[in-house]
């Protein structure tokens, strides 16, 4: 009987240990995501990815919080135009958008993404740069958990907060001082469609003397702004009427 039980103990082991990895991995998860509901983000991966690797490391990198309530509601309407108009409709993941990506993908030499606001949060909160397997089953993972612990405003707070806008800036409130001169309670629908024009690609294209490209879809932004504000989003009761 005790060899038995002995056996049995020992074929118990490996399930156990699952259990506690995902007990442990569950934890973990919740420790990192629960506080932002209250509290701002110290930083983020692609903060720290970009410290890391700029030529002069902190002294280029730009950041300051800034709280909905001293950001212009064209902020929000502008990220919401250029880069996830269901947002308030969706728990997290577009699926029409990414149908419509991996169509696209199949034909096209050029990729399109299908990432909700909710899904760059997560990436820029807690991951880096790709599109391996690994880190898209992760964003998802964080997504999820955004989604469940989150309102729908504060994630849209946090993302204007992380969102790249420059090589080393980040924040609508780091890139409202660095390239008009005010505060981001200040900007306009033209600014802050501006600002939004470049964040399919941070890197690359540029507020400050800006292309054919981001000026095109500048305007685009613009239009798709004022047509969520007719539609009532972000609604007031989410974002304050500044």
């Amino acid at each position: 009987m005790r060899m038995a039980s002995r056996k049995s103990a020992r074929r118990l082991r490996p399930g156990r240990w699952v259990l506690c990895f995902a007990a442990g991995v569950v934890a973990f998860t919740a420790v990192l995501v629960l506080p932002l509901r209250w509290l701002p983000p110290l930083t983020s991966s692609f903060m720290i990815i970009t410290w890391a690797t700029a030529e002069d490391g902190a002294g280029r990198l730009r950041h300051q919080w800034t709280g909905r309530r001293d950001i212009s509601r064209r902020v929000p309407q502008a990220v919401l135009a250029a880069e996830d108009q269901k947002f308030f409709d969706h728990h997290g993941f577009d699926f029409e958008s990414i149908r419509r990506a991996v169509e696209h993908n199949q034909r096209s030499r050029r990729t399109r993404g299908a990432s909700t606001i909710s899904q760059q949060v997560a990436k820029n909160l807690f991951l880096w740069p790709g599109r391996s397997w690994l880190r898209k089953g992760l964003e998802a993972w964080f997504t999820l958990w955004l989604e469940l612990a989150l309102p729908k405003a504060r994630i849209l707070e946090l993302y204007v907060n992380v969102a790249q806008f420059g090589p080393t800036v980040f924040g609508v409130e780091a890139a409202s001082r660095l390239y008009f001169g005010k505060s981001a309670a200040r900007l306009n629908r033209n600014e802050a469609a501006l600002l939004a024009a470049v964040l399919p690609n941070p890197v690359r294209l540029r507020v400050t003397n800006p292309s054919t490209y981001v000026r095109r879809r500048q305007a685009w932004i613009m239009g798709q702004s004022a047509r969520l504000e007719r539609a009532g989003l972000p609604s007031a009761a989410d974002w304050p009427q500044r």
